[in-house]
């Protein structure tokens, strides 16, 4: 009786392990190419060309108390040698000026690009879009002056590049109040936003 239930149990294992599947080995091969093909995916991922700043007075070195709140967006072009800007402000009064400084979050940095201005204090409110332009390395002053592009966008991929908006109502003494804040009102650092093909 055990020989006639050995040969069947034989048989099913023979059916079993014959088909026309690969053998183990043969899966090696193709997960090795699989991560070969996801390896040369991610070296071919564009380079980031739009970055943004959210522009708020708790951004500012020392903090500003104001309702005033200001976005920017950038955009590089495909050959890296101009870099378009729009910068929208609300709530705010009195802007005088605007830039792109050098330094990280919580520092005060020197002033390497103009966004807008200088235009004589005490303008009054101001709600949409501040300033439009394009960032050239002919434009980069201070210690970027006579640099390329390209050191400003290495300061802004690291997240050493802020923007931020002065204001001033043309009375003295200064940093009276929202509206009043010559050394700046609302910051943001400038971050990646994603690659544009």
């Amino acid at each position: 009786m055990r020989a006639s239930f050995v040969v069947p149990t034989a048989l099913l294992l023979a059916t079993l392990t014959h088909c026309d599947r690969p053998a183990p080995s043969a899966a090696a091969p193709s997960s090795s190419l699989s991560l070969a093909a996801a390896a040369s995916a991610s070296a071919s991922v564009p380079e980031a060309k739009n970055f943004v700043a959210h522009l708020a007075g708790d951004n500012e070195v020392p903090a500003r108390d104001t309702r005033a709140q200001g976005e920017i967006k950038l955009q590089l072009s495909a050959d890296g040698k101009a870099l378009e800007y729009r910068i929208i402000s609300s709530n705010i009064s009195n802007v005088f000026a605007s830039h792109i400084h050098i330094a990280p979050a919580g520092v005060n940095g020197p002033i390497v690009a103009f966004l807008f201005g200088s235009v004589p204090p005490g303008g009054g409110r101001t709600d949409g879009v501040l300033a439009t332009g394009t960032i050239t390395a002919a434009k980069l002053i201070g210690p970027l002056a006579g640099h390329p592009l390209s050191d400003l966008m290495d300061s802004i991929r690291v997240g050493h590049a802020y923007a931020n908006v002065h204001t001033n109502d043309g009375v003295a003494p200064p940093n009276t109040g929202p509206g009043d804040f010559p050394g700046g009102e609302i910051r943001g650092q400038i971050r990646t936003a994603g690659p544009q093909e």
